[in-house]
């Protein structure tokens, strides 16, 4: 039986393993022109230089779709294609470009708003290029928090427990902007995401897949991102007694609950793709919701889902407990 394996390793580790990659990165836009060339500029920089640009605006009234024609113009080396979005917000943006015909060895998801340091597509490269090419595959990993002036770096969370499916259900470890894919992950997220029409968020989705269908997860330590936060971002970093409150928040008025209910709807709908044993947890957790507190308490630790550090793991139970999971 497949099983996700878990790396957490350092850059160092991965420096000249790889095969020369092609690389297609995927883009979704709106309303980002005052900080989008930065992080195009970041892709024309890299150590690895991505072979195609898709890029997918959701119906830009700034001068988004300006800025990426005119850097387009510039950069010739680099194959960009400018879509028009659904126009259904960020989720089902990156959902359409996931949908597009997989065309090169690797795919890479990018925020618009972010800087990617030079070595980012190089070590994701190499990451990938250790396991079996057959195998889906994802890397992610840590970032650094940067102010709206790409100052003050902070190191986002790490993941000490392992990337599985028990995990995905509950939590997601795995930043979009952070995400790339081998070519059987891209694959595989294509094929689910044809079949998807709704998701709460594009990359707690994609970690769930790759997760569920028995792919190999690579979580990097080493941070090679500036993710920028400001007032803008759809979800911003995950941290600090301001983002305790509003998970707590999230957990107590049900939003939490319901945006587990819409990831089941969407598993269910791919479950077909799931191994046997992540069906099996998948109809647990389903299972687990709808009992009586002390019963999905005790259903959530008998299957075994878990969540990231103490407090993560106390939310878990406090959820089942309130019957908001």
């Amino acid at each position: 039986m497949a099983r996700t394996i878990t790396a957490i390793t350092c850059a160092s580790c991965w420096k000249g393993k790889a095969a020369v990659a092609s690389v297609t990165i995927l883009m979704a836009t709106w309303n980002g022109a005052a900080r989008l060339v930065p992080q195009l500029d970041s892709f024309a920089a890299q150590s690895l230089v991505p072979a195609r640009l898709i890029v997918s605006d959701d119906g830009s009234t700034d001068a988004t779709v300006e800025v990426l024609s005119g850097w387009a113009a510039a950069h010739p080396g680099i194959a960009v294609t400018l879509l028009a979005g659904p126009r259904a917000g960020a989720a089902q943006n990156f959902l359409s470009l996931l949908r597009l015909p997989v065309e090169t060895d690797l795919r890479a998801i990018s925020d618009q708003d972010d800087v990617w340091l030079p070595e980012k597509l190089q070590v994701a490269a190499a990451a990938l290029a250790q396991g079996p090419t057959d195998q889906p595959a994802m890397y992610c990993g840590r970032s650094f928090e940067v102010n709206e002036d790409l100052t003050g770096h902070r190191l986002s969370r790490g993941a000490p427990r392992p990337a599985a499916f028990a995990h995905a259900l509950v939590q997601n470890i795995a930043g979009g902007n952070t995400m790339v894919l081998n070519r059987a992950g891209a694959e595989a997220i294509r094929a689910a995401a044809l079949r998807t029409t709704d998701t709460v968020i594009h990359d707690w989705w994609i970690y769930q897949v790759i997760t569920g269908i028995g792919g190999r997860v690579i979580f990097d330590d080493t941070p090679h991102l500036l993710y920028r936060q400001h007032e803008s971002n759809v979800i911003g970093a995950n941290r600090g007694a301001l983002a305790t409150l509003v998970r707590a928040h999230m957990l107590v008025t049900g939003r939490f609950s319901d945006w587990c209910k819409r990831n089941i709807a969407a598993l269910r709908a791919i479950e077909d793709l799931l191994t046997p044993e992540n069906r099996a947890l998948l109809a647990a957790f389903e299972r687990a919701r709808s009992l009586p507190p002390l019963q999905s308490l005790a259903a959530i630790r008998r299957a075994g889902f878990y969540r990231q550090g103490l407090r993560g793991q106390l939310s878990l139970y406090a959820g089942a407990l309130l019957r908001r999971l």
